[in-house]
Formats: structure tokens, sequence, C-alpha cells
């Protein structure tokens, strides 16, 4: 994923579009020199050290990985995804919440 998510952020940059991660790796030291490596420029927040277990994704009841939260402008959950729903789906929703974004602004 990536990839993708690196692009969207190219893309998006001039945007109303935030890109936030959530890493299930345990090692803390790892995730740094793995965020160095794959060109994470987007906050990603540590899950702890309980790994799939940790507070996070507890708190926010993922039962999947990956698992993709939808958010709008406003704070609203708008769509939730346990595993990947594609690359192109995930642009035209996306897309359509930057959209109502800009109008509202």
């Amino acid at each position: 994923m990536f990839p993708h998510e690196r692009s969207l952020v190219k893309r998006l940059r001039n945007y109303p579009f935030a890109l936030i991660g959530v890493n299930s790796d345990r090692d803390r030291e790892e995730i740094k020199i793995k965020n160095l490596q794959e060109q994470i420029t987007w906050r990603s927040f540590w899950n702890g050290a309980q790994g799939t277990r940790g507070p996070i994704s507890t708190s926010w009841e993922v039962r999947a990985w990956p698992t993709l939260y939808l958010i709008d402008h406003k704070g609203v959950l708008r769509r939730k995804f346990e595993g990947n729903p594609g690359d192109a789906e995930l642009d035209r929703l996306i897309d359509e919440l930057v959209v109502k974004a800009m109008r509202n602004r």
C-alpha cells in the first residue's frame, strides 16, 4: 500500500486531505528505519509494544489489517474498510470527500 499512499500524499498535497497511519509493528526502532526506507512522510502513530492489540487498534475496534477509515472534513466517519478495497475505489471515494470539503471552505 505504501506506493499508493505516497501517490495520494503527493497528488493531494494542495488540497484538504490528510493521511494518517498506525503502525502495528512491535519494535519502535525498526519502524523508524522502515519509515525512512519506505519514504513515509505522513504522520504515522505507533500502536505500542502490543502490536495489533495495542491501544489505538483496540480503541478503533480494528480486527483486520489493513483497516482503512475515511473521515470527512467535519470529522465524520464515512467509510470503514477491513482490507484494501483497491486503489481505484479509494481514489474515487477520497476525491469525492475532497470535492465536498473544497465546496465548504
